[in-house]
């Protein structure tokens, strides 16, 4: 069983608390950069709007991480970006921005008045603990494209193989280090990762990479630029982001209930209620603004893993530093920097920390790890990266409206979990 050295509400010391949450800040912002850059470039060609993109994304995930943490949830979930709604703008694009924006606001408001109305309470007796362990380890396999692109596919073809060994290098050496520390080097190392992996990379590759892009811009600017203040209703791409609010919402649901299998925090349906409602209220206002809506992100019980630390406190000035930085455009010219492999290496410690836990809880019940408790998670995380790695040209054939559905991954393999427990190994009443 995993034992940790703060819980939900318990108060690190301040340095601690402090080091930490710069911690949290450097997890979020990778998802952020990445997931900007890519919708920014799809909406717009010149730099400076790119940016102003940016700057809302790090608000609007520095506002959304703040209210649920204090009005929410109330876990130490880490919040950004939906990776999944990017599904729904690029087959939406050529409808405008008006049209995407307005489907983003109308389905943020549609999954906090399903959620207000208790639709969702029902769903709480699915999570079993094997449901959660597989969702665990399904969030490490569904990531496993993205930490690929990272490391290799972004590179020059000929650094592909120095990207690799040094990516493998470094994974080992943080397994290492973590190994032999504890305390507080153990509970910053990923900080530490971060600093050390871009130094190092950049000493033994200087033309090896390219940092971010530019544009001029102020120290200090706002960004109230491009909002959608006249609403485009097109019925075709509501549809597609009504579906895409399925896939969000089961992320959701699978993000907070992962850390709270880790945690077992009380009052749990109040917890789920309130961070539902404030992922629709907050994707409401980020269609309002113009921008990707954000969504609790499952990485975080890797996090919690490595660095021993349930604490919800620590992501607070996490999520002060990401409003502040929003308004300082240089600071996320800056921040783009590290490295993609140094970036990608780190999400692969994380996400073995993060397969670790989920088989601890695999393991951790009265019955033991049976048979069927393995074929019960051993199709959604096959299926999981079948559709993970399935070619874009495949995905790009499905229906708009399935496509967030059967071209993600993680909801599939969340999907495939829940039918194999509650249907096909479903236990009778009274016994097995």
């Amino acid at each position: 069983m995993l034992k940790l050295k703060y819980m939900v509400d318990d108060r690190p010391p301040l340095g601690e608390l402090l080091l930490l949450g710069l911690q949290w800040f450097a997890i979020a912002v990778p998802v952020a950069i990445i997931v900007g850059k890519i919708v920014a470039g799809l909406h717009f060609s010149d730099p400076g709007d790119q940016l102003i993109y940016i700057q809302k994304i790090f608000f609007i995930t520095g506002l959304s991480l703040l209210a649920q943490l204090l009005y929410g949830h109330q876990l130490p979930l880490i919040t950004g970006p939906a990776t999944i709604l990017l599904v729904g703008i690029v087959a939406s694009q050529s409808a405008g921005l008006n049209a995407i924006y307005t489907a983003v606001a109308l389905g943020g408001l549609a999954l906090f008045l399903l959620n207000i109305a208790g639709l969702f309470n029902y769903l709480r007796r699915l999570f079993t603990a094997p449901v959660v362990a597989t969702i665990l380890m399904l969030i490490a396999f569904t990531l496993s494209p993205m930490i690929l692109e990272l490391i290799l596919a972004s590179t020059p073809p000929e650094l592909a193989l120095p990207n690799f060994c040094f990516s493998l290098i470094f994974v080992l050496l943080l397994f290492w280090i973590n190994r032999h520390t504890a305390g507080f080097w153990s509970s910053t190392l990923l900080l530490w990762a971060l600093i050390g992996g871009t130094a190092a990379y950049l000493f033994l590759f200087p033309g090896g990479f390219d940092p971010a892009w530019t544009a001029e811009t102020g120290v200090v600017t706002l960004f109230f630029h491009h909002m959608n203040l006249r609403p485009a209703f097109d019925p075709g791409v509501i549809i597609a982001f009504m579906v895409c609010f399925v896939a969000l919402s089961i992320n959701d649901l699978g993000s907070i209930y992962s850390v709270a299998g880790l945690l077992k925090p009380d009052s749990l349906p109040r917890r789920l209620s309130r961070g539902l409602s404030l992922t629709g209220i907050l994707n409401f206002v980020s269609g309002l603004l113009g921008v990707i809506g954000p969504v609790n992100f499952s990485l975080s019980p890797g996090v919690i893993a490595s660095t021993r630390c349930g604490s919800r406190y620590p992501l607070i000035p996490a999520a002060a530093i990401l409003l502040a930085i929003s308004f300082i455009p240089p600071a996320l010219a800056f921040m783009g920097a590290v490295p993609p492999v140094v970036v990608g290496s780190i999400l692969l410690y994380i996400m073995c920390s993060q397969i670790a836990a989920g088989l601890a809880m695999a393991l951790d019940s009265k019955e033991g790890f049976i048979f069927e408790k393995g074929l019960v998670m051993g199709l959604p995380l096959m299926l999981s990266i079948i559709v993970s790695f399935m070619p874009e040209g495949i995905t790009a054939a499905f229906p708009v409206i399935l496509r967030p559905i059967f071209g993600n991954g993680f909801v599939v393999g969340v999907l495939a979990v829940l039918i194999m427990e509650h249907l096909v190994f479903r236990k009778k009443a009274g016994g097995d």
